[in-house]
């Protein structure tokens, strides 16, 4: 059974940087391209980036290209998502997924993780 569980998020100040974390577990996560998205209230869920199998390359949407980067363990079954210049636009329900070439998402959907950017 396939698993996403996201871990990390928090409330941080504009400007501050968080951290998030998907550990995956159910299919063989070192086949597969990962990608971060994220549901703004009263939005639809977007995809805000992506990364390759292998690690390289990564892709990222115009709104956080240069401020957010991904990373991943293979080893460890583990996604992450570093968010610095963090602004209150920012703030949403972050979550992770499998993406296919055609860019659809693969596995059912995890809890998120709250992220929320406010002084």
């Amino acid at each position: 059974q396939v698993q996403l569980v996201e871990s990390g998020g928090g409330l941080v100040r504009p400007g501050g940087s968080l951290t998030l974390s998907c550990e995956a577990s159910g299919f063989l996560f070192r086949q597969y391209n990962m990608a971060w998205y994220r549901r703004i209230p009263g939005q639809k869920r977007e995809w805000i980036g992506d990364i390759a199998s292998s690690g390289i390359p990564t892709n990222f949407h115009d709104s956080v290209n240069g401020r957010f980067m991904i990373t991943r363990d293979n080893a460890n079954n583990m996604l992450y998502l570093q968010m610095n210049n963090l602004k209150p636009e920012d703030t949403a329900v972050y979550y992770c997924n499998a993406r296919n070439p055609q860019g659809s998402f693969l596995w059912t959907w995890g809890r998120g993780a709250q992220v929320t950017v406010s002084s």
